[in-house]
């Protein structure tokens, strides 16, 4: 299998997913919707629905259903990316290479840009029950994962506590619930999604949980590890962020050898679970694997 290739056509149909879903740019309110759009299709790893889209397929998933799904965990993902750049939070100028939504259109369009695509998600996905092969018991439970993963209990969660510690060191029982929430909710929301969906039973659901919040840690740790090592070239975004904004780091925690031991850890273990699924997916393995030696 060459990876490379592989990745890059789920990436292509991630795209086409996502340009299905964009609202028509009409009406008085015109400038939210090319806001919405400069944000969500300014690239990026696409990881989230590409994760969501393996595990569907992985349990035997078939069909469009995925699809207003796979669209609505990106525009969630790139929500709290527009918020994350405002000068209230992170103040970053650049992300994935190119003005941040902020910049382009205002800070209070940014603000408005980022509730219009969380909101907007949900109207996408739910979408999905217009489809003619939609199963409204298995798009409500998915519905219920993507609300609760994204909410107070979820991502939104982990992003107060990294706001409210920032400044000041913070251990490492505060810095795991950061990184489980903050960044390992979303992903996952993905796998569970794609599970229920395709029918999964409850301990396979489970165990994608558990997949995902390894594979969450790592990607974390990893990113933690490039905000040190990368360049702003290759990421696309601005580097030395967490030491500008004074945050607690994993690395900073622990230091970039052990932080390195760790995402390897973290990432064996993930691909431990999937093998014990006995379920055969080499793409979704060397997807984790890639994560641990991206540089981007």
């Amino acid at each position: 299998m060459n990876f490379n290739e592989e990745y890059r056509k789920r990436t292509e149909y991630v795209e086409s997913v996502l340009k299905k879903y964009l609202p028509e740019k009409e009406g008085l309110q015109k400038i939210i919707m090319e806001a919405m759009e400069y944000s969500l299709m300014a690239g990026g790893k696409r990881l989230r629905p590409i994760l969501m889209l393996e595990s569907y397929r992985m349990f035997g998933g078939e069909g469009r259903v995925i699809e207003p799904f796979m669209a609505a965990i990106e525009m969630i993902h790139t929500y709290s990316l527009v918020h994350d750049d405002l000068p209230a939070m992170d103040n970053d100028d650049y992300r994935r290479g190119r003005r941040t939504t902020h910049v382009v259109y205002g800070e209070d369009m940014g603000i408005l840009a980022g509730d219009a695509l969380l909101n907007y998600a949900f109207e996408t996905a739910c979408r999905a029950f217009d489809l003619e092969e939609a199963d409204p018991r298995l798009i409500g439970r998915a519905l219920q994962i993507l609300a609760g993963k994204a909410g107070i209990y979820g991502m939104i969660g982990g992003q107060v506590v990294d706001v409210k510690e920032s400044g000041h060191q913070i251990g490492g029982e505060v810095l795991d619930f950061i990184y489980r929430l903050k960044t390992g909710a979303l992903l996952e929301a993905s796998v569970m999604t794609g599970a229920v969906l395709a029918g999964a039973d409850g301990e396979q659901i489970a165990a994608m949980e558990k997949i995902a919040a390894k594979t969450g840690m790592a990607f974390q740790i990893q990113d933690d590890i490039l905000d040190v090592t990368g360049s702003e070239e290759v990421l696309g975004k601005p580097v030395h962020s967490d030491e500008k904004n004074e945050k607690t780091t994993f690395v900073t925690w622990k230091g970039l050898e052990e932080s390195g031991r760790e995402v390897s850890r973290l990432t064996e273990e993930a691909i431990a679970g999937l093998s014990g699924l006995g379920k055969q997916d080499d793409f979704l393995r060397e997807l984790l694997r890639w994560l641990v030696y991206r540089e981007k």
